[in-house]
């Protein structure tokens, strides 16, 4: 795949992605209050806005305000440079890798929008499960880096066993 077909997938995939994240968020800030429970389908999928200062389930929520502006927003933001400068320089052409990389690069990108915009914190707002089996409270730009890294790891996974048979 050359570099102007890569250019239109992560932007077509980075843009729809990043204003499905945006326009989710939106909607929730306005529709769910903070720290309410709304349940749907049987309690299936549940929603709680929540602002969170860390990362994945929290993680690094209690990290004193420096280190976490270091960590999510300038680590982050080198992060999601990387890996638009991977998939550029990357000499792969499969287009499922470059459709893995947009969706780490626009999940990245959502979230760091809301971290610039709300002083450091996520907009996080969707939880799923049965019963006590739930996930944590997430959003869509979660879900794409989520999707973004399974997808990546299939397609290395079946990469691999091309290369061994």
């Amino acid at each position: 795949m050359n570099n102007v077909k890569k250019i239109i997938m992560i932007f077509v995939v980075a843009a729809f992605c990043v204003g499905c994240d945006q326009i989710t968020k939106s909607i929730a800030r306005d529709l769910v209050p903070v720290n309410y429970v709304l349940s749907y389908l049987g309690d299936t999928v549940r929603l709680r806005l929540v602002y969170n200062s860390g990362a994945f389930l929290g993680m690094g929520a209690y990290l004193p305000e420096i280190w976490r502006t270091i960590i999510f927003i300038i680590g982050s933001g080198c992060l999601i440079t990387g890996v638009l400068v991977f998939a550029f320089i990357s000499k792969t052409g499969r287009p499922s890798v470059i459709f893995s990389i947009a969706l780490l690069f626009a999940g990245g990108v959502g979230n760091l929008i809301d971290r610039i915009a709300y002083h450091g914190f996520v907009v996080d707002f969707i939880n799923i499960g049965i019963g006590p089996v739930r996930t944590g409270i997430f959003n869509i730009a979660d879900m794409a880096v989520t999707f973004g890294a399974i997808l990546l790891f299939l397609t290395a996974l079946r990469r691999q066993e091309k290369e061994d048979s």
